[in-house]
């Protein structure tokens, strides 16, 4: 069996996310639904198009979302297109995101991808660490 070999893709990536609905109830929590529009920096360089769902919560600091996003562009040199998927909560501030591959979602050279994308936001700027494995 020859062992798995993890790639790093790193870089940058500008974020466009526009309002599409909102409902706000008298009671209960208020839910969105975004458009997200994103050029992606790096390692990874191409765009992507999603959307994503929001509740938000009395509590200042407090919501969550998921999202799902499709990426077109190349990674490390191969292209293709894949999804991602977006899972994330805030509590009081404090806030968990997970965005995974979707499974079986690569095409091209991409086909058999499968990770894990993580967020880093500094000084404004958004950016990326993508843990992936192509099959």
């Amino acid at each position: 069996m020859v062992p798995t070999v993890t790639n790093r893709a790193t870089g940058s990536f500008d974020v466009k996310i526009t309002p599409l609905a909102t409902d706000t109830p008298a009671e209960g929590s208020p839910l969105g639904r975004m458009s997200i529009d994103k050029q992606f920096h790096g390692d990874l360089e191409g765009t992507s198009t999603g959307q994503m769902l929001t509740a938000g919560t009395a509590i200042k600091n407090s919501a969550g979302y998921v999202a799902i996003e499709r990426v077109t562009g190349s990674l490390h040199g191969r292209t293709g297109t894949f999804a991602l998927q977006h899972n994330a909560t805030m509590t009081r501030g404090t806030g968990a995101l997970n965005i995974v591959v979707v499974p079986d979602s690569g095409t091209g050279e991409l086909t058999g991808l499968s990770g894990t994308l993580r967020i880093e936001i500094a000084a404004g700027k958004h950016g990326y660490v993508f843990e992936y494995v192509i099959d």
